[in-house]
């Protein structure tokens, strides 16, 4: 997507790829022009000089400058975790609770690949900073520079990724995530937003480097979608996803000076999409009811395998119709309803599904949670965090990790290491 970015003396600003051009600017232009974004390999390297060695080096230090007061820190205490999960494993009898054993393995698995990281992340720090200081001694040779500014991102983005990570506490932010798109009262609008949403979300994991797997989609009569079903198959994916529960409102303002306004909504739910091992969570067969969708005021499918389950007290409902049988939706459906189950008594405090109290479930499909302004102004008003974003399309184009890290900010404001 097409973009400009201004630059203006040595400020810091992200990095985007710049377009072809064949002007050569003169020094005293170096602090003020106009890079526009591309993937041109030629143009990027004519960027490298046209942004100026004192800014690149600027960008370049502080990253560096960054990783040396984190990386020690982080590496000091993610080395105590692991030694302290090594002497679990000594102390404890692996065999007497397979269970336990099972879940002490996997954190200390995940501690040896964090502390690998961090070790991989203080060598590429120093990896750049020596290579700076070599391109200091030879100032005319752009490629040393260039290989530095690379190797600061690929730093940036792991200490990202770090802090992140630290910040996804809650008990099933490592999991994988499902999300269920559905279309609200509005006709075929309100249907022709929901693929949108949903095309927004599979660009978004494209963007991180995973996929986006679409495991249900019903379609409108008249275009879009009645509902759609996402499966992201990835760490953390319920992390990032969670703050993304709610409704979603695509608003329009009149165009010919009336003060009419219309409004698109469309509901989007997000339940954790268990990696390993399932959480053991038993419901009672009284609290369930089992039925096909038309009893539920749903569509039955062209091959009658759709299953819908509720759980009778919460009057949770969910239901599946991507799996080949009856038999496999039945279990996908009461996998997604347990799993809201979990997150609810997290939620509420409570260690059993009796203990959940049915009047306090915040109902997503109900409550607003961001407003997508696509005239007068396009611009996205998160109401959860209050962020606004200036550039509607590029979040469309799945360009959401900024309402994501705000909402992770806000869910975990004193975040310390």
């Amino acid at each position: 997507m097409a973009a400009e970015a201004v630059f203006r003396g040595p400020a810091s600003t992200p990095w985007q790829s710049p377009s072809s051009t064949n002007k050569k600017l003169k020094t005293s232009q170096l602090l003020h022009f106009t890079i526009r974004v591309s993937h041109s390999i030629d143009d990027k390297n004519r960027a490298y000089k046209q942004l100026g060695l004192f800014s690149l080096k600027k960008k370049i230090e502080d990253v560096i400058l960054r990783a040396e007061m984190l990386a020690p820190i982080a590496l000091e205490l993610e080395e105590a975790r692991r030694i302290k999960q090594e002497e679990m494993i000594r102390d404890y009898d692996l065999w007497d609770d397979p269970a336990k054993s099972n879940e002490i393995l996997v954190k200390l698995a995940d501690s040896v690949k964090v502390v690998e990281a961090l070790k991989d992340l203080k060598y590429k720090a120093e990896e750049a900073k020596l290579i700076t200081q070599l391109a200091e001694i030879d100032a005319v040779n752009y490629r040393l520079f260039e290989q530095a500014y690379d190797a600061s991102l690929v730093i940036s983005d792991l200490l990202d990724k770090y802090e992140v990570s630290k910040l996804l506490r809650e008990p099933y932010d490592m999991e994988g995530a499902c999300v269920i798109i559905k279309a609200g009262s509005g006709g075929n609008k309100s249907e022709v937003w929901a693929e949108q949403l949903l095309s927004m979300y599979i660009k978004w994991a494209k963007k991180q480097g995973y996929r986006g797997r679409v495991v249900e989609k019903h379609l409108s009569t008249s275009g879009g979608i009645k509902s759609a079903t996402i499966e992201f198959e990835f760490e953390y994916a319920y992390g990032f996803l969670s703050g993304e529960r709610g409704v979603h409102c695509m608003i329009r303002s009149s165009q010919n000076g009336s003060f009419h306004t219309e409004v698109s909504s469309v509901g989007v739910d997000v339940v954790p999409l268990f990696l390993g091992t399932t959480p053991d969570l038993q419901i009672s067969n009284e609290d369930l009811l089992l039925s096909p969708p038309l009893l539920l005021g749903e569509k039955q499918s062209r091959t009658g395998s759709t299953v819908c389950v509720q759980h009778i007290p919460t009057a949770l409902t969910f239901q599946s119709s991507g799996e080949r049988s009856y038999f496999a939706n039945q279990i996908k459906a009461l996998n997604r309803l347990k799993a809201k189950l979990l997150v609810i008594a997290n939620e509420q405090g409570v260690s059993s599904l009796s203990s959940i109290k049915a009047d306090a479930i915040v109902d997503v499909w109900q409550k607003e949670t961001r407003r997508y302004m696509f005239h007068p102004s396009k611009l996205v008003r998160d109401v959860k965090t209050g962020l606004e974003l200036p550039d509607l399309n590029s979040v469309l184009d799945g360009n959401i990790e900024p309402l994501i890290g705000a909402y992770i900010n806000t869910r975990q404001s004193n975040f310390t290491i």
